[in-house]
């Protein structure tokens, strides 16, 4: 039976231009639902990995999109509790002039801002393999913040590895959190704009050096358009594979829980990176955070060549 990640986080309805124009003058917009550690876990799930979200959301018709979405990833979804008293979060991406993304988040006082050591201890009830936290959830409030903190230091204490990725967001102080979690993490998922706040370098031999000082054992830094470096006996690169990039958003979390199957699998650093790369140019080819990922007939081929 393959490995089970749990990943403990928020995940919200997202609403997004249609015709991809500006908010301002767009006719309509699609619904979907993503969330970063929802996001890596669909990819892990369409990478052969069992995969489970613990989650809070409100007892209302965006909680249960948000519950039907994840089990339509593949994600199982009996560890998301339902908070009759705070509502679901929703999210909105903005297209510029220019195609670059923004988001605007409508999360203050959602049910996953509630989000507390009950969580992280009903995450560890269910016997993962590899429980994956993010900065962004740890930033969404002093709750939060001690259910990541719970939820990596138990899993840590019982030998369960932990998957960190960063996700540090403009307006969102997740980088102190981070940092106490590095001597807790296996696997340190990382963009190349996050090294610096973390490290003080971008450099990537620089960045694996004191990343691992820090007590972390693998790192993997996401360099967008340039790739990625990944672990060997020194930081090696690897292209990006994207050929179209019609929306980038997702494609970090896409490479995460890909990277993440992989290794539980027993594939090793490249190999997994490898089809990290590959889940990634997917879900950047493509609108929305996980409508990209491969499709399961076209998984087999990738995880053969990353062997």
């Amino acid at each position: 039976m393959s490995g089970l990640i749990v990943g403990l986080g928020e995940a919200m309805v997202l609403f997004q231009p249609a015709d991809l124009l500006p908010l301002e003058e767009c006719a309509t917009a699609s619904v979907h639902v993503a969330g970063a550690e929802l996001n890596l876990l669909a990819a892990a799930a369409r990478a052969g990995a069992r995969a489970a979200f613990c989650s809070r959301v409100g007892d209302d018709p965006f909680g249960r999109r948000v519950v039907a979405a994840a089990e339509g990833l593949g994600v199982a979804a009996g560890l998301v509790a339902v908070d009759g008293t705070r509502p679901t979060g929703v999210f909105v991406k903005d297209v510029r002039p220019d195609g670059a993304r923004r988001v605007h988040y409508y999360r203050a006082g959602s049910a996953a801002s509630a989000l507390d050591e009950a969580d992280a201890d009903r995450a560890l009830a269910a016997g993962p393999d590899l429980v994956a936290v993010s900065g962004l959830t740890a930033a969404l409030g002093d709750g939060p913040r001690r259910a990541v903190l719970r939820l990596a230091r138990e899993a840590h204490a019982r030998g369960i590895p932990v998957a960190v990725d960063p996700n540090l967001r403009p307006g969102l102080d997740a980088a102190g959190v981070v940092t106490a979690l590095l001597p807790l993490t296996a696997y340190l998922l990382l963009g190349m704009d996050e090294a610096v706040p973390l490290f003080g370098t971008d450099d990537p031999g620089e960045v694996f050096a004191r990343a691992k000082a820090g007590g972390v054992r693998e790192v993997v830094l996401k360099a967008g358009a340039d790739g990625c470096w990944h672990d060997g006996d020194t930081p090696a690169h690897l292209p990006t594979a994207a050929v179209r990039v019609v929306d980038p958003v997702g494609a970090g979390d896409a490479f995460a829980g890909a990277y993440l199957a992989a290794r539980l699998a027993g594939t090793g650093p490249r190999g997994a990176a490898l089809l990290g790369t590959r889940f990634a140019a997917r879900v950047v080819a493509s609108a929305g955070d996980t409508e990209g990922l491969p499709a399961p007939a076209e998984v087999a081929a990738m995880l053969a060549e990353a062997g």
